[in-house]
């Protein structure tokens, strides 16, 4: 018995149990700041391109996949499928402003500062 390594004609590459609704921007984003941190650690390559690793961590995040699922859909390992998780979380936390600088923008915009503006009570 053989086994074969290339896909069946016609066959999607990457294994994704239901539709996942995102925009293509969205993708884009994910997958070039995967590419800037690649650059900037000066990584030669991942087992998957940026973009279909941004497929995944977003289908794990969306949906609660299973990394298991995920990662035997997509010929990986779970404890890969977790790091790329726990990477790109930590991508999008750097970019997120610190409260104090948020709460200078709003205050320089004549909004209200303070525990009632965040509660929503007047």
């Amino acid at each position: 018995m053989t086994n074969a390594k290339e896909r069946a004609e016609d066959t999607c590459p990457s294994v994704y149990q239901c539709r996942l609704p995102l925009s293509t921007r969205t993708i884009n984003h994910l997958a070039d700041l995967l590419r800037r941190r690649l650059k900037g650690i000066r990584s030669r390559w991942r087992i998957l391109p940026p973009g279909r690793i941004a497929v995944i961590v977003l289908g794990v995040l969306r949906h609660d996949q299973r990394l298991a699922d995920m990662a035997g859909g997509n010929d990986v390992s779970e404890s890969t499928v977790r790091r790329w998780r726990d990477e790109l979380i930590g991508l999008l936390a750097a970019q997120v402003p610190r409260l104090d600088r948020a709460l200078k923008h709003v205050a320089r915009q004549g909004g209200e500062v303070g525990t009632a503006a965040w509660i929503g009570e007047t």
